[in-house]
């Protein structure tokens, strides 16, 4: 069964976000557009969450990879509150498991790169911000 979270208790988890620059995606409408306005460009598409391992790597990993390069358009979804957004992404990031935190790279509106929750767990942001830095280059001639 699925839930939402209070928004009170997730507003500062997006307001981080949103200081990274990323646009709120609350819809699989949203999601779509999201991907479609990013056209041939580089999109991230991050699936930010309460758990620990999004605020304790993910998030700062994030922050200090969008310090060396950025991509030209940053969406994220809330996963336990902006249910059908996230549904709607986890359906792109097919064939890979559905998990939270994610973060997708996507070229031309199809996914050409991705760090999943086993790539972020457990792991110090700096690890994290390197992989994504590492990712972004790589997939960027993609």
């Amino acid at each position: 069964m699925q839930h939402r979270y209070p928004e009170m208790m997730i507003a500062p988890m997006r307001a981080e976000m949103t200081g990274l620059g990323a646009e709120e995606l609350r819809t699989s409408e949203d999601v779509d557009r999201f991907l479609e306005e990013a056209g041939e460009g580089t999109a991230l598409l991050v699936v930010n969450s309460v758990c620990g391992c999004s605020a304790g790597s993910m998030r700062p990993g994030l922050r200090s990879a969008l310090e060396r390069v950025r991509p030209d358009h940053i969406g994220t979804v809330f996963a336990g509150a902006d249910l059908e957004a996230t549904e709607r992404a986890r359906e792109l990031f097919a064939p890979l498991p559905p998990s939270s935190p994610f973060i997708g790279v996507f070229r031309g509106g199809r996914m050409v790169g991705a760090l999943q929750r086993s790539d972020i767990k457990g792991a110090p942001p700096e690890h994290v911000s390197r992989a994504l830095v590492g990712l972004l280059q790589e997939t960027s001639t993609v």
